[in-house]
């Protein structure tokens, strides 16, 4: 018998297949962390820019209020009543004081600002508080509930706080008046005009340096702080508000208020200087009014809520001349 070698055919297949380089161990070890820190820098960037937007929510939603240092008597001689009521919903209880004046069935309820209480005493609310007294009208001035300090709750531009104003003029109602004015600051203004949409109660309305929540006025306050890109960061914002203060933008009607004509007159008041809600909202407002007593008075250089302290005689004049037009 005849011994032979056996050799294994080489298959075709693997003649046709080139031949690769290995490629050295450090280079692809190299490659992997390298791709392995680039996507880690970009969840580090994409959290981070998140999580400023998260606080910037929770930081509108949660203004810090100073404490209330106090009172009508205290501050003007004025005699008053600790007075608490609910909101018109229902949904919390709202603490205030109850000025009264003799024999009068006239009431303003002040409906006071974003970060302030009721005394909001930059603008000042006392002196205007005297001043409505002297008028012979009684006085309602009430904390929003992101303002209390026994029912807190987060602000939301006017959406919750709308029923919380309600609550005061049915309380000034309850109270005798058979003529309510509301005299509203900044956001307290935007919170009447948002209200006024919901009720027949309200007979006049003096609104000081009107803010409107929107996402241009919105957009144009956190620009003054950080810049960030409009587009991508306003639809960040206006998903996280429902999270974190449980409520959307959406239920502002802000396009509607700037479309209203509203029935009773209403008197707007505001600053050129105003750097945080341009004073064209303000004559963008008072166009849409019909009512032959509304009026709008733009002071020349005057600031977001500072117009009674730069022209203190012109504003009680003004005011006065409204409210006996109006009422």
């Amino acid at each position: 018998m005849t011994s032979s070698t056996w050799t294994e055919p080489v298959l075709q297949g693997e003649l046709l297949q080139p031949s690769v380089p290995a490629i050295p161990y450090r280079r692809l070890r190299f490659k992997h962390v390298t791709v392995a820190l680039l996507l880690s820098l970009i969840f580090v960037i994409a959290f981070a820019f998140l999580a400023l937007h998260g606080y910037i929510a929770w930081v509108l939603s949660n203004p810090t209020v100073a404490t209330i240092t106090s009172n009508p008597y205290m501050a003007k001689r004025l005699q008053y009543e600790t007075v608490a009521f609910p909101a018109l919903d229902h949904s919390t209880n709202l603490d205030g004081w109850y000025i009264p004046a003799a024999n009068s069935k006239k009431t303003i309820v002040f409906s006071h600002g974003y970060g302030a209480n009721r005394e909001e005493l930059w603008v000042p609310m006392y002196d205007l508080a005297q001043f409505a007294h002297r008028l012979n009208y009684n006085v309602v001035m009430f904390d929003y509930g992101f303002a209390s300090t026994t029912h807190k709750l987060a602000a939301t531009g006017g959406a919750i706080e709308s029923q919380q104003l309600l609550g005061a003029v049915d309380y000034a109602k309850q109270r005798g008046a058979k003529e309510v004015v509301v005299w509203g600051f900044s956001m307290g203004a935007g919170t009447a005009l948002q209200a006024a949409l919901k009720t027949d109660d309200i007979n006049a309305m003096i609104l000081d340096s009107t803010f409107l929540l929107e996402p241009d006025t919105l957009y144009h306050n956190i620009s003054q702080h950080i810049q960030l890109p409009r587009d991508v960061s306003l639809p960040i914002l206006r998903s996280l508000f429902p999270v974190i203060n449980g409520t959307s933008l959406k239920q502002i009607p802000y396009e509607e208020v700037k479309q209203h004509d509203y029935k009773m007159p209403i008197f707007f008041i505001h600053g050129t200087n105003d750097e945080k809600a341009p004073y064209p909202i303000a004559e963008h407002l008072a166009s849409n009014q019909s009512n032959a007593a509304s009026e709008v008075w733009i002071s020349n250089g005057s600031l977001h809520e500072m117009i009674y302290r730069q022209h203190s005689k012109e504003y009680l004049k003004r005011t006065a001349a409204f409210l006996n037009e109006a009422l």
